[in-house]
């Protein structure tokens, strides 16, 4: 998807012995957008943008070694080993070893040739990554200002993590002027080591530059028109993150020092076999207890004890990227978590005071917020006209943060209306659901409408099964197998056929084995995917034992 910024400028961070001033560009082709301020708060948010670029850079991926010289080496020996090993006589052994030689020179002629070039290439690519690591992170954070907070937006490498630092006006002094609304800011990397110069005895100017906003005529060389294309999947993971965090969680508080010994495990251990995840043993009453596996390590939080009503066992993987919430630690008054099941997201919000930082993690790394799930199947979806919708949403424009009930109460409109409008808003991008606060927040994640017939799903057999869900053409049986794993069967009536898909997830939530009756699968079985039965099925499943467990009544 391509997106077209324009700045004016670029960021800078400028510092000396006794200031430093912060200078964001923002994207003066949206609505102005701007903030000055002196930060009261030098270290605290020293530390906490230090790690929301930890989740920028982030990307724990499996990287497979690359074998490309041997393997151009070995195609260039085969010959060689295939007339060696068939040679019977000393003529021919003779001849061998004369050719052996002649390659050997050419090969060493060749390294002395292509030596510079090797090296220069490398010394480049080297020089990208540290100098210029603009080339290599392209996603730019989105920044939003509100009447009372200022929060920063990102994604990682593999959009497997998302991160938001949101800081309230507390941690700014002589706050000049500022616009409220939703940009994005030409963030580069090098900023990262310029961050790291923030000092207490230092005063520290905070500034999303508004000048680019003033009408120029005599300078348009000023500014700087860029074009990314960004990949659908991290616009999708944005709308997902926002729908995944208006849904029903467990949630408990955690003592630092009980995030400080998960860190302290994972950095002194690594593990080689499976299951690589981490448990979280919840019982009314009692401390949490935290099960790291495949060692069984068991970390009693006597410090955090769990205030729910119900027990329950909730399993979590892609435990690694809790690291980086490591840096946090010493400021952090408590870790708020809020989990929506095994294998399903979490988010880990550390209260910082005036500051609060917000983790959000997929069901595990290799499965990324765009192809974690539709979360937007599961949030129930009230019938609200197109009136409603835009009277709910012209009214949270007039104060940009504002909590459902309260929209209600204002609107004279029953809660479910108001709810259902600002979900529909949500799975646009228009609006986000801030976790911390429990309230909905205008963000307009781009400055022209999201064209959601393409990124609502992530293929067409997705989209079809969601229609086949939404029509009611699913029916679901469950049974639990002796091996533990989950049996799901039913049917899906599309057009004249019934069809009859079956699937088995296993304990890491994981299918294992699929079939169907559909043509789909009798012609490539799992080789291209799953088909869109076998989805429907396991969607339906899903939205059933969601709303089952959180809303039995």
């Amino acid at each position: 998807m391509l997106f077209d910024y324009k700045f004016h400028g670029s960021t800078s961070v400028e510092s000396n012995a006794h200031a430093t001033q912060m200078s964001f560009a923002p994207d003066v082709s949206r609505e102005p957008t701007y903030f000055i301020g002196t930060l009261a708060k030098n270290i605290a948010f020293r530390e906490a943008i230090s790690a929301l670029n930890g989740v920028v850079v982030s990307d724990l991926r499996f990287k497979p070694k690359d074998k490309t010289e041997y393997k151009a080496w070995a195609a260039q020996q085969e010959l060689a080993w295939l007339a060696q090993f068939t040679a019977h006589q000393p003529e021919v052994e003779a001849k061998i070893n004369t050719i052996k030689e002649e390659l050997s020179t050419i090969g060493k002629t060749r390294e002395t040739v292509l030596g510079p070039y090797y090296k220069a290439r490398r010394k480049y690519f080297d020089y990208l990554y540290e100098k210029e690591k603009d080339f290599w992170f392209v996603l730019d954070p989105v920044i939003t200002v509100h009447p009372d907070e200022v929060f920063f937006e990102c994604f990682s490498q593999d959009e497997s993590t998302y991160g938001k630092l949101g800081c309230n006006y507390e941690v700014f002094k002589n706050i000049q002027e500022f616009a409220c609304g939703t940009t994005n800011i030409d963030y580069s990397a090098a900023l990262y080591n310029e961050f790291q110069k923030i000092r207490d005895y230092k005063e520290t100017q905070f500034t999303v530059e508004p000048a680019g906003f003033k009408v120029q005529t005599a300078k348009e060389d000023d500014y700087t028109e860029v074009k990314i294309d960004l990949p659908d999947s991290w616009v999708r993971g944005f709308l997902q993150v926002s729908s995944a965090m208006t849904l029903p969680a467990r949630t408990f508080d955690l003592h630092p020092m009980d995030v400080h010994n998960i860190c302290y495990v994972l950095r002194r251990q690594k593990e080689k076999t499976g299951p690589r995840s981490i448990r979280f043993i919840l019982r009314p009453g009692q401390p949490v207890v935290l099960q790291v596996d495949p060692w069984n390590y068991r970390i009693t939080c006597h410090r955090s004890i769990y205030q729910g009503t119900e027990a329950d066992e909730i399993r979590l993987w892609g435990r690694r990227r809790l690291l980086i919430l490591e840096r946090l630690i010493p400021l952090t008054q408590k870790f708020t978590v809020h989990v929506l099941g095994s294998g399903m997201p979490s988010f880990f919000i550390a209260d910082l005071g005036h500051m609060n930082f917000t983790l959000g993690l997929s069901g595990w790394t290799a499965n990324d917020w765009s192809r974690a799930g539709n979360f937007d199947l599961m949030a129930p979806r009230a019938q609200v006209d197109n009136f409603t919708k835009e009277l709910v949403f012209k009214s949270l424009r007039e104060t940009w943060q504002e909590s459902s009930q309260s929209l209600a109460k204002r609107l004279n409109l029953e809660k479910k209306l108001v709810e259902g409008a600002l979900a529909a808003y949500t799975q646009a991008g228009r609006v986000i659901y801030d976790l911390d606060k429990k309230i909905y927040r205008l963000r307009e994640l781009s400055r022209d409408p999201l064209p959601m017939d393409k990124l609502r799903f992530d293929n067409p057999r997705e989209a079809t099964a969601t229609e086949l869900v939404n029509n009611k053409r699913v029916t679901v049986k469950v049974e639990i197998l002796s091996d533990g794993t989950t049996e799901l069967t039913g049917t899906v009536k599309e057009q004249n056929q019934l069809l009859r898909p079956s699937l088995v997830i296993d304990a890491d939530e994981r299918m294992t084995q699929a079939t169907c009756t559909c043509y789909f699968y009798s012609q490539n079985k799992l080789f291209k995917g799953p088909c869109e039965h076998i989805l429907a099925l396991r969607i339906a499943h899903t939205k059933e034992h969601w709303w089952a467990k959180w809303m039995p009544n």
